[in-house]
């Protein structure tokens, strides 16, 4: 499940119990752009996952002692593994379960991707294929992706008029199935960020 209706825990909450064998449980925020990288791979990748939603206005204690920092994405296995950082818990799954490989197998194809990822800005009037990977959705849109996701919310999209090849690859982020499950509308994203600008520990509850 994606979390888009799992509404958060806050301080106060109880710990959730063991993760249940065959799943990996996911901390999120439903607008975190760096969670939403993580659910963009496990969706991309068909992982079997659950959602537990942080109120990161209102941490709980306990979440502390799954991540010290305070911040999601985290990742939990079943046994009790857990991994943090957003593109530490993207490439831990596209290692971990293999059978949909999201980086490139070849070590040199890999580092390719992830030097675009660190200056995509400057490859943008050079890129040939429909996604920054290749023709279908691969790890480095999922880790872009979510940042994009807001211009419109924060009336921004005249910042990529000059770019058509930007254009085109938001457009086809949007129409990719994966990608359009886990979207949330311009309404609710601004519902959020001003529930959020304003310390609102019910920001991140907002919509449900």
């Amino acid at each position: 499940m994606s979390g888009g209706t799992v509404r958060s825990l806050g301080k106060g909450s109880a710990p959730p119990g063991p993760v249940p064998e065959g799943l990996i449980r996911v901390y999120s925020m439903r607008f975190c752009p760096y969670a939403k990288r993580t659910l963009l791979v496990l969706r991309a990748k068909g992982i079997r996952h659950e959602v537990i939603n942080i109120n990161l206005k209102n941490k709980p204690e306990w979440f502390f002692k799954k991540n010290p920092l305070g911040l999601v994405p985290v990742l939990e296995t079943s046994l009790g593994q857990l991994i943090y950082e957003s593109a530490i818990t993207c490439e831990y799954l596209d290692e971990a379960y293999p059978e949909k490989k999201l980086l490139p197998g070849d070590p040199y194809e890999k580092a390719c991707q992830k030097m675009v990822f660190e200056s995509f800005s400057k490859v943008l009037t050079n890129k040939k294929t429909t996604f920054f990977g290749g023709n279908s959705l691969s790890m480095i849109d999922c880790l872009i992706w979510p940042w994009f996701e807001w211009l419109e919310a924060l009336e921004l999209n005249e910042y990529v008029d000059h770019t058509p090849n930007l254009k085109l690859w938001m457009a086809s982020m949007k129409n990719d199935p994966i990608v359009s499950s886990l979207a949330t509308d311009v309404k609710t994203l601004r519902g959020f960020f001003n529930l959020y600008l304003q310390n609102s520990p019910e920001a991140c509850d907002y919509g449900l």
